[in-house]
């Protein structure tokens, strides 16, 4: 199954993070692309120079063009930047509904300019949250949104369910943030918990690693695999594009998304949808 997944997210002129990352990650998994831009930024590895936001009717029409001819088998969201344009996207989404819907709560880039307002995260909370197939935070965003501080792995997982309380299916908590050489994610669903542990990768180019890990999820969730599989498999492919970044950029660079056609890859280079992709990451992920 290809997989149809529509990203709907702010542009990076850098191509690092946002709907570029997201394209090239879809693509990369062998998935079918599109897209619902909802903000346009002028930013290079060194940060956010200006963001334009979109308007919310035109953001409408774009998601609105898209699955009334092509169709989707997944949503991903990004940025969003203002309540007006979450509003959009709950009211197309739900209208949609049944598709699995990925949601990453972009509020702050990598070099630290803010991509969410204020009365956006509780639209965000109370609308977007409750539609998704999983939660995607990282550990600032987790903490925004519950209002408190996570001390450590340990309160990952309560943090985690803490969220997942507010309505979301499934929360894929992430541990980058954490200091220490080996980093954890967290899984928390209906019936389990899970953690997924990795040696960090000591570079300074992780500039859209989120987008990455998102849209890789809503890839392999709109080619039909299960939501633990769609997680360890995405996890192989991210840390693959991390490890074979380029350098580019005297910042956070960006990574390498089209590793999936190196004959090294660890995924399988005949396949990198596949089987190969499968067993790959049931041995990197644990």
């Amino acid at each position: 199954m290809r997989g149809r997944v529509l990203s709907i997210a702010g542009s990076d002129s850098g191509g690092g993070a946002g709907i570029q990352a997201d394209i090239k990650t879809i693509t990369a998994l062998g998935g079918f692309a599109m897209t619902a831009i909802t903000a346009v930024t002028a930013q290079n590895t060194l940060g956010v120079a200006g963001v334009m936001d979109i308007p919310a009717d035109f953001l409408r029409k774009q998601i609105r063009c898209v699955l009334d001819d092509i169709g989707a088998d997944a949503f991903k969201t990004g940025m969003l930047g203002q309540a007006g344009n979450i509003a959009v996207v709950a009211e197309e989404i739900r209208a949609y509904r049944p598709v699995p819907f990925v949601l990453d709560p972009v509020m702050v880039a990598k070099g630290g300019a803010s991509l969410l307002s204020g009365d956006a995260v509780a639209a965000l909370t109370a609308t977007l949250i409750p539609l998704c197939t999983v939660l995607t935070p990282n550990i600032p965003e987790a903490e925004t949104l519950l209002g408190r501080r996570i001390g450590g792995e340990e309160d990952m997982v309560t943090a985690a369910r803490e969220l997942r309380e507010r309505g979301a299916a499934a929360v894929l908590l992430k541990g980058g943030h954490l200091p220490g050489t080996r980093l954890t994610d967290v899984l928390v669903t209906a019936d389990s918990i899970e953690t997924f542990t990795a040696q960090r990768i000591e570079t300074r180019h992780t500039h859209g690693t989120g987008c990455t890990l998102a849209s890789g999820i809503a890839t392999r969730l709109a080619q039909g695999r299960a939501l633990r599989d769609a997680v360890m498999e995405s996890r192989v492919y991210l840390r693959a594009a991390i490890a074979a970044a380029p350098g580019f950029g005297a910042g956070a660079g960006p990574l390498d998304h089209g590793v999936t056609v190196s004959p090294e890859w660890t995924g399988g280079s005949d396949d990198p949808s596949g089987d190969a992709c499968r067993d790959a990451s049931s041995q990197a992920a644990t």
